[in-house]
């Protein structure tokens, strides 16, 4: 079960990068399955961002450290879009 956890907020960190232009950020797992980030500073020394967290508080913490990408949308999607404004 605990590798599930890990991999889910390691994923989150992934995504952050994307979102950051791969900057150097990094998770730490403590023995009790909390969670904390790190930012790597040009002088190779790691930066605690947060105190450790719970999974969901973890994953939050980091969506929120970035904004987040914009979501896609296909032009038909557009489309109806514009068209629900309209009609209102």
């Amino acid at each position: 079960m605990a590798s599930l956890r890990s991999t889910r907020a390691s994923a989150a960190v992934m995504r952050l990068k994307d979102r950051s232009n791969n900057a150097p950020y990094s998770m730490v797992s403590t023995a009790d399955g909390r969670f904390y980030l790190v930012l790597a500073n040009a002088s190779g020394d790691n930066e605690k961002l947060n105190e450790p967290l719970e999974l969901d508080a973890f994953v939050a913490f980091v969506n929120g450290v970035s904004k987040q990408a914009p979501k896609k949308a296909s032009k038909l999607d557009i489309a109806f879009e514009a068209k629900l404004r309209n009609k209102l």
